[in-house]
């Protein structure tokens, strides 16, 4: 059987009872990510000009906004759940950078709504090959070479997720995979940018998902050799050095999900551990006035991303995310890392730019070799001393994941940057139900907890 056959019988048949704890554990911990990034990002930049133009468009009311509780239709909900769910982009994530999650349970959440109804059992499949699959089809740094990660491989997940729930055959789910495959795309000039596009992508992943499923089991028909074919995938985004057999190696025994990242900060992925070291050298004495210099080495492809001088525009948020001088000032003044720190008065502090000033970012291929993470911090003191902080793997990521505490911990300060409460009660009930996931007779019955 072709690859994109198997994928598609995967996605079909894979059984709740099939996925193992440890993946469970991962897709819990991701629904949980995503929804508290979500209530805490429904205020944020270009969320309520995304829900005008939506409830202007109109159409037939069938999925919830989340937070807000808007009925719209399905891919259009899928679209701004998932647009919200980035806006802070404190949800999971893989390295080097596609967000799975923040598209792949909205466009479940819409299909639920769309289907009538889903178990949890259903709902956990679903989660699952969407995942795996994004997780295999996930492409090296070189590969990539500029595209975005979230807007290549992602969409792959939405459409599988919601070609499951919507109860499509394995014939009608290969052709909305392969729909889902003319709609990669996407840059990381975005993030580079600063703008507001690195969320709008998102949810155009999510909403993309949902519709390729819906044309699918209406018979639209998509290029069914999408990965292997001579203008498939692995030839003009694995640019001819993606190794497909690999891709379907182990399918459904071996899981390739694990590798998913949760962050421990509310920053860019390759920002973390240097964020971690900066908070680290607090406890050696380190203070913001009394750092006098710091350099932070960056693998190169870390670098173009976070790397720029920082100078924000006019979206403050996502440059302050996607600066790793702003982190590391951040950390020494303010001692810590929360969404509140990102907003967009926090990053434009003016006592913080003398402290940013003092720091600078290089490049150093020599990183590489240890990892898409690494990270070295010089700081030198005011009163003399030198010292040097290196990291390989930064928290978060596999090898150095974070626990339930932490995860709580993450979850709760989005809870508390919200800017619309949820009720706690209502909050604990969600988080009861995700413990118990296979049990729940209608995944629908969750969406109401989470509206404000």
């Amino acid at each position: 059987m072709k690859l994109e056959r198997r994928l598609a019988e995967f996605v079909v048949t894979l059984r709740a009872d099939e996925v193992p704890e440890d993946a469970r554990r991962i897709l819990r911990w991701m629904v949980m990510a995503v929804t508290g990034t979500g209530i805490a990002g429904a205020a944020e930049d270009g969320i309520e000009a995304l829900r005008a133009v939506l409830a202007e468009s109109g159409g037939t009311p069938q999925a919830t906004a989340l937070v807000y509780g808007d009925r719209l239709p399905a891919n259009a909900a899928a679209q701004f759940n998932a647009t919200m769910c980035r806006a802070l982009d404190y949800c999971d994530a893989m390295a080097p950078g596609p967000h799975i999650g923040s598209a792949l349970l909205p466009a479940a959440f819409a299909a639920a709504e769309l289907a009538g109804g889903c178990s949890g059992s259903e709902f956990l499949a679903a989660l699952a090959a969407g995942a795996e699959l994004s997780s295999r089809l996930n492409l090296s740094e070189a590969q990539y070479d500029g595209f975005d990660p979230t807007g290549i491989a992602v969409v792959f997940s939405a459409a599988a997720a919601a070609s499951r729930i919507l109860g499509l055959t394995s014939e009608q789910t290969l052709h909305a995979l392969a729909l889902a495959f003319n709609r990669c795309g996407g840059s990381f000039q975005s993030h580079v940018d600063g703008s507001l596009g690195v969320r709008v992508v998102q949810g155009w992943v999510a909403q993309a998902g949902v519709q390729c499923a819906e044309l699918a089991r209406r018979g639209v028909t998509g290029p069914v050799n999408f990965l292997s074919g001579h203008y498939g995938y692995g030839h003009l985004y694995g640019r001819g050095t993606l190794d497909l057999d690999a891709v379907g190696e182990g399918l459904g025994t071996t899981w390739r999900l694990h590798r998913m990242v949760f962050k421990k900060y509310p920053s860019c992925g390759v920002t973390q551990g240097v964020t971690e070291l900066a908070l680290s050298l607090l406890e050696d004495g380190v203070s913001a006035e009394g750092l006098r210099a710091a350099e932070v080495r960056l693998p190169p492809y870390a670098f173009r991303l976070v790397g720029k001088p920082f100078d924000p525009g006019t979206n403050p948020r996502v440059d302050g995310q996607f600066s790793a001088a702003y982190c590391v000032a951040n950390a020494f003044a303010r001692r810590a890392s929360k969404l509140a720190h990102f907003a967009p008065e926090q990053v434009l502090d003016p006592a913080l730019r003398t402290l940013i000033d003092r720091i600078t970012v290089v490049p150093d291929a020599a990183l590489d070799a240890r990892g898409h993470t690494a990270v070295d911090l010089t700081v030198h003191t005011t009163d003399g001393r030198s010292l040097r902080r290196s990291l390989d793997i930064a928290p978060g990521f596999p090898g150095a994941d974070l626990d339930e505490t932490q995860h709580r911990t993450r979850f709760d300060d989005c809870l508390a940057y919200a800017p619309r409460a949820i009720a706690a009660e209502r909050i604990e009930q969600y988080l009861q139900a995700l413990r118990a996931l296979p049990e729940v007779a209608d995944v629908r019955s969750l969406i109401p907890l989470l509206v404000a």
